[in-house]
């Protein structure tokens, strides 16, 4: 994305299932993804902005379903996803102390597009994730305002930038540049081709447990720095998936437990202070807001197939996580704390993998 070097431009691929073509979540037909950084002096933070399609989410609703593997987080809007299983909102992702300001600002976004909303049909389901960039970032100035998340819904498009940008900017992963990362996998149903995007925002880990492919790159990189990992495990993710199968709410939530594969095999272990949060929805099935009939008809995959759709979220949340730290950038941020980029060891543990 963006002419950025990504994990498979080192010779790492994840998995077997053939990537879309960008091999991002903007694969499925429909979504973008739009970005506001923020990142002067010891300001470090962002906003990411991700859109299900670009029609009127609130009148178009998405089928959706979220799952919490760890809830030491301060999400808005997941107790409405579960009971209704839809989502009516782009879904906003920020630093926790500015999940306020961007779900004010999400509102006055909804409000603006839909006159309706609180007076002649109900209110909106604002959806807002977070995590702690405060290491990096100020992140008691309230930097975030309503205009970086309107900023961040209006330039959303099929291409975006990864690692230190947007929500990312701050965050760190395995105690080394985190951010924002993405992926897809296309999977074949028959005679149509479908397609399972991720995206997610990486903030968790400690240095010595991060594996690349199976490759121990953690215990790699400790070896050649003369700082060791001695920080608890206070960060969090945010992971998104998103598809055009035609997926039940029961469905989409089966594939959000999934996720948890993805991100284990980069060798987290879910720490005590760490939050978890999956968000799920697909493309392929919509919930009108105002009733066109009684009983609507809806499509979904047999069971059988689930198999498929589990591997490749899992392939996808992996290579995500580790786009986000290979396209992230050597920070210095809040009291000169600094966290260095992946691409800075990958030859080393390239080469100590090929010794071996």
């Amino acid at each position: 994305m963006k002419n950025q070097k990504r994990i498979r431009d080192y010779g790492i691929q994840i998995g077997s299932i053939e990537t879309g073509e960008k091999n991002a979540i903007t694969d499925v037909l429909g979504v973008k993804v739009g970005h506001v950084t923020l990142n002067e002096g010891n300001i470090k933070t962002g906003v990411t902005a991700v859109l299900p399609h670009g029609e009127n989410l609130f009148k178009e609703k998405v089928f959706a379903a979220s799952h919490v593997i760890n809830g030491f987080g301060k999400t808005i809007g997941t107790i409405q996803i579960e009971e209704l299983g839809n989502i009516e909102t782009p879904i906003i992702l920020t630093n926790t102390l500015s999940v306020g300001a961007s779900c004010d600002a999400l509102v006055k976004y909804m409000l603006d597009e839909n006159e309706d909303i609180g007076t002649t049909t109900g209110t909106v389901n604002p959806v807002v994730c977070e995590c702690n960039d405060g290491y990096l970032n100020d992140i008691r100035g309230g930097h975030i305002k309503k205009e970086h998340v309107f900023s961040a819904i209006e330039n959303a498009d099929i291409e975006f930038e990864e690692g230190s940008v947007g929500a990312g900017t701050g965050m760190s992963c395995y105690k080394l540049k985190g951010g924002i990362g993405t992926a897809s996998r296309k999977i074949q149903l028959g005679e149509d081709t479908y397609t399972v995007g991720t995206l997610v925002l990486t903030n968790m880990g400690h240095k010595k447990d991060l594996m690349i492919d199976r490759i121990p790159a953690g215990r790699i990189i400790e070896a050649l720095d003369e700082k060791k990992d001695l920080e608890e495990d206070k960060g969090s993710i945010i992971m998104l998936i998103g598809t055009d199968i035609p997926m039940s709410h029961r469905q989409l939530k089966r594939i959000s437990k999934r996720a948890i594969v993805g991100l284990s095999r980069t060798g987290s272990h879910i720490g005590n202070g760490s939050g978890e949060i999956v968000i799920s929805f697909t493309t392929a099935n919509r919930m009108s807001h105002y009733k066109k009939e009684e009983v609507m008809n809806i499509k979904m995959i047999h069971e059988n197939n689930m198999d498929l759709a589990f591997r490749a979220v899992a392939e996808c949340i992996e290579e995500s996580i580790l786009n986000s730290l290979i396209t992230a950038k050597y920070t210095i941020g809040r009291d000169n704390n600094h966290r260095r980029s992946l691409n800075e060891y990958m030859d080393m543990i390239l080469k100590e993998v090929q010794e071996k």
